[in-house]
């Protein structure tokens, strides 16, 4: 079984501890289930934390793989160099990396948002605003009968 996870880039400050309970609690528990694939976006925040916290549970549970669905490679253009640092450790422990695309263009974010959800049996999902690229990947989830997991 495969999970895709999908989020806000700003998780806000007051939930953030919260919000990575409630996440460690639902991985551990689709791992439970039989999940062995998790597929990140590595975008900064949900996304971010989502595939530190499977790179900690590969500890305890070797078997399950982590893999990145990039947009593109200049995805980290304007980030700062901590947030850059973050994502090089995340894909330096990734089990395989995937770039929709060599260079950015408009849409690339979209069609890496699609693939997350092909293939994936359930969509952990931190939505809090209709208006983004989170809402559409939970909406394109559930149109595709994914299994919806909110935090």
């Amino acid at each position: 079984m495969t999970a895709c996870f999908t989020g806000h880039r700003i998780i806000e400050q007051d939930r953030a501890l919260e919000i990575t309970q409630k996440l460690s609690k639902t991985i551990e528990s689709l791992i439970e289930r039989g999940v062995k694939d998790f597929r990140s976006g590595g975008a900064i925040g949900f996304d971010t934390v989502a595939a530190l916290k499977v790179i900690e549970y590969k500890e305890k549970y070797p078997d399950i793989k982590l893999h990145m669905l990039l947009p593109c490679r200049e995805q980290t253009k304007g980030w700062n160099e901590y947030c850059i640092r973050v994502y090089e450790y995340i894909l330096s422990h990734a089990d395989e990396i995937v770039y929709i695309s060599e260079h950015y263009y408009s849409g690339c974010m979209h069609a890496r948002n699609r693939a997350l959800v092909n293939g994936s049996d359930v969509c952990v999902a931190y939505c809090t605003n209709e208006r983004s690229g989170t809402y559409y990947t939970l909406s394109y989830a559930k149109k595709s009968g994914l299994e919806v997991v909110l935090i």
